[in-house]
């Protein structure tokens, strides 16, 4: 009997100790549930998830010359600073990674939708005979791992005008080429937005309702990593084609033509170094083949 007494609670023993030590994998569990499910309309898919690491969001952060007015939106998977006055994004940020660069989502049949976060917000039909494209800056093909992250990109605050053959052809390269960087790399960094040149521009668009219609593209890439480094692209907007070596040009070059400071987060002697220099052979591809 006393034996019979004693395994009962040496048993009892033992199962509390267990208990004890898996409750804090369980706390854990429900700590990380609690970081994912912190986002604005959460994807319900573990792998639709945002990488929330603090280093990217700062690398991906720009600085503009002077007091431009703009509107900043954060949105799921991309960032913007907007303007108002000329109705465009002025600059779009965002990483990508190589998980991201592939999903299964597809865009809906009416994609394109206005921004109610800004005034007089930007409609598909601002574009109706327009003669140009409604181009993407940050690209749906980016952003086909999550529903949330590709809706968006078809938010008008993400669109300009751009010519239909620079749209389809060399700026749709330079976005396939990014995404085999990311796989290449692990994760890459890119600002994009349009190049205004002069004070005037043509416009589209009814009255009161005109939309500025950019002179340029740019386009600027990082990578971290062993060997850190950083290509420009400035494309002009029209219909010809602009081979890949022409349009490349250094992060410097672009700071330059825009005014606006990219990638001011990494440290002064990286950001000096990589920023002064434009290498398209230490890119691999080197170019992106259809």
């Amino acid at each position: 009997m006393n034996k019979t007494i004693l395994l009962t609670a040496l048993l009892a023993l033992l199962t509390l100790s267990a208990c004890q030590q898996r409750k804090p994998a369980a706390v854990a569990t429900l700590a990380s549930m609690s970081e994912n499910t912190g986002h604005h309309h959460h994807d319900r898919h573990r792998s639709d998830s945002r990488p929330d690491s603090q280093e990217p969001a700062a690398l991906i952060d720009v600085h503009f010359d002077g007091n431009q007015g703009l509107k900043h939106l954060r949105r799921y998977a991309y960032q913007c600073w907007y303007s108002e006055q000329l109705r465009l994004p002025m600059a779009v940020a965002w990483y990508l990674t190589a998980d991201h660069t592939r999903g299964r989502e597809k865009r809906r049949e009416q994609a394109f939708h206005p921004d109610d976060d800004v005034r007089n917000p930007v409609t598909t039909f601002d574009y109706m005979q327009s003669g140009y494209d409604r181009g993407h800056m940050c690209p749906a093909g980016d952003n086909k791992w999550s529903r949330q992250a590709l809706d968006e990109t078809f938010l008008m605050t993400n669109i300009c005008p751009q010519n239909h053959n620079l749209n389809t052809n060399d700026w749709n390269d330079l976005e396939q080429l990014c995404r085999a960087w990311a796989r290449r790399y692990g994760r890459v960094y890119i600002v994009c937005g349009p190049v205004l040149r002069g004070s005037s521009h043509k416009q589209i668009g009814p009255r009161q309702r005109r939309i500025a219609v950019p002179e340029a593209f740019y386009k600027v890439v990082l990578r971290l990593g062993k060997e850190p480094a950083a290509l420009g692209f400035v494309y002009d907007n029209h219909g010809r084609r602009q081979p890949l070596r022409q349009t490349v040009c250094t992060v410097d070059e672009v700071e330059r033509l825009t005014g606006i400071d990219f990638f001011a987060a990494l440290d002064d002697k990286v950001e000096q170094q990589i920023e002064a220099h434009a290498t398209l052979g230490d890119w691999q591809p080197a170019s992106y083949t259809r």
